[in-house]
């Protein structure tokens, strides 16, 4: 069933929410530039073992509402707070990939990590996703200012590339039209803008202060969030525990989804 959820005067993002009486709840946060359906093989999968799942489209993305401001990580976990507070949720585990995973870290920061029992982060793009003086992972900057002046002048194109290194295991030419598609949805700006949030915020702080139990899942073939980032998190959480998967890319909920699959259930009955 999906709904929207006002985040703002005049802005709404949709929520889809599976199996609303499951006994356990798992909010997703999806990575850029896709929305809630990127979780696809996941959903279809674990309200049949009695889970409640919630897909959030963050502003700008899918089919939530898309302004023209409001995409730094601050802005972006007050949505997931406002959703949280709509549906009244509690003792829930907060999931989020990529981008979704440095907003679901911000979430944990910013709002005391409030509700959520677990977090579960899937090619997290934090503490930061590009190199900077003290910090020699990541992508380099220079990579994300092609995306953004890609993004104003052929996106199409830029999203069809993008995808190309998304995944590790070999994809269709259908799934592969999917993927665009779903980029597609996105607004330019909204697309543009997230990519500037990756150059302008950090995540350091906020890794520190996350003391719910954490799974890190991460791709040893990443090429957009590189596997050094997930070690780094595995550093900086408590109780945390990385998983390396050694099949994956930037997409191990698809790249590796059975076992994916597995080790989320096993985490969340843990």
């Amino acid at each position: 069933m999906g709904y929207y959820v006002k985040v703002q005067e005049n802005v709404k993002v949709y929520v889809e929410d599976l199996n609303p009486k499951g006994e356990k709840t798992i909010v997703f946060l999806h990575g850029w530039p896709g929305d809630h359906n990127l979780f696809e093989y996941q959903f279809n999968y674990l309200p049949k073992l009695g889970y409640r799942c919630i897909g959030i489209d963050q502003r700008g993305f899918g089919k939530s509402d898309k302004p023209y401001e409001g995409y730094d990580y601050d802005r972006l976990s007050d949505d997931v707070r406002c959703v949280v507070n709509g549906l009244k949720l509690h003792d829930f585990v907060l999931a989020g990939h990529s981008t979704g995973g440095a907003i679901a870290i911000r979430y944990m920061f910013r709002h005391s990590g409030y509700g959520v029992s677990k977090l579960a982060l899937f090619a997290a793009a934090a503490p930061s996703l590009i190199k900077r003086p003290n910090f020699p992972y990541g992508i380099e900057e220079e990579d994300v200012i092609k995306i953004i002046e890609q993004t104003y002048t052929d996106r199409p194109k830029m999203l069809s590339d993008f995808g190309d290194t998304f995944f590790f295991q070999h994809i269709t030419k259908p799934f592969s039209d999917w993927f665009l598609q779903l980029g597609l949805q996105a607004a330019n700006w909204s697309t543009a803008e997230i990519a500037k949030t990756w150059i302008k915020e950090v995540l350091f702080c906020d890794l520190k202060t996350i003391n719910v139990p954490t799974l890190i899942i991460h791709g040893i073939h990443d090429k957009i969030v590189p596997f050094p980032l997930g070690k780094v998190q595995n550093q900086e959480i408590k109780n945390s525990k990385l998983i390396p998967f050694e099949f994956s890319g930037h997409a191990s909920f698809y790249d590796e989804r059975d076992r994916f699959n597995k080790e989320l259930v096993k985490f969340i009955e843990e």
